[in-house]
């Protein structure tokens, strides 16, 4: 079962509520428009409660047919734009969104309800309160469906984790490093990631140290760096490599009903590519 974040929940008085940060959050009665800075974010919301949304950012690509004004990025958000928008709050992340920006909006009397999540377990019911409280509208079937599917989801591999490299970008190369959401969906499925003790959650390591890390496999997602085929593997000739929907792999929203099994099938097919 998922766990609830501690310490942070509760009504601060009437209309008020603490978002995951222990922010507290001046959220009216009733809830009409909700501009969301988080692609996960407003899938969740869209899914949920189509009609409030307001406004997402250029990178909010489901649902498919999401028809809002957009503003700008998550690093770059139009905060005029926002203000434009009159939400009722604006739903945000502590690794997608600067603090700078949520400060400037909220200096302005906009809620900012910002949400902080690195492991399945803060998912659910950070996704929960989100809806519950910040939108004011009911928590969907799938979020208990998603804990349901991830109870019983198991390691892949039988005799045991698969030490794994998980580049995120190239040019310079980055990876996976400490306390991420993506790094606790792949320890559930048995990738054991050999930077998870770095001090940095997302470290800059040369290709040569990644190869020479110990690892035997490379998890390679399409987002927010598109590997492919024919970009990607080769950079690591002496490993096996697994192309993942970035989306199931780093999203928190809808697609975790179906993300171990997708994900499942996608890791059991890592093979050896050929260079060129």
């Amino acid at each position: 079962m998922t766990r609830a974040p501690t310490g942070r929940t509760g009504t601060v008085r009437d209309g008020t509520v603490r978002d995951d940060t222990g922010a507290p959050v001046p959220v009216p009665d009733r809830v009409r428009r909700v501009v969301s800075l988080v692609p996960s974010l407003t899938e969740t919301v869209a899914d949920a409660a189509p009609g409030l949304l307001a406004g997402a950012t250029d990178w909010c690509t489901h649902p498919a047919d999401l028809d809002v004004p957009r503003v700008r990025g998550t690093k770059n958000p139009d905060l005029e734009r926002i203000a434009e928008l009159r939400p009722d709050v604006v739903l945000g992340n502590t690794e997608e969104n600067r603090p700078a920006d949520v400060e400037a909006l909220r200096a302005t009397g906009v809620p900012v309800w910002m949400t902080e999540i690195r492991t399945v377990d803060e998912a659910l019911p950070s996704l929960r309160r989100m809806l519950t409280e910040a939108c004011r509208v009911p928590a969907p079937a799938w979020l208990d469906e998603a804990d349901r599917v991830w109870a019983r989801t198991a390691p892949i591999w039988p005799d045991g984790p698969r030490a794994a490299v998980i580049p995120i970008w190239r040019r310079p190369w980055m990876v996976v490093g400490r306390d991420t959401f993506t790094g606790d969906v792949l320890a559930r499925l048995g990738v054991a990631n050999v930077y998870a003790g770095h001090p940095d959650r997302y470290p800059k390591i040369p290709l040569a140290e990644l190869n020479a890390a110990g690892a035997g496999l490379a998890v390679l997602p399409d987002e927010p760096y598109r590997f492919s085929a024919d970009d990607g593997p080769e950079a690591f000739p002496g490993l096996d490599a697994a192309l993942v929907d970035g989306r199931y792999l780093t999203w928190y929203g809808p697609s975790l009903v179906d993300a171990p099994s997708v994900l499942t099938r996608q890791l059991s097919a890592a093979r050896r590519y050929r260079a060129g």
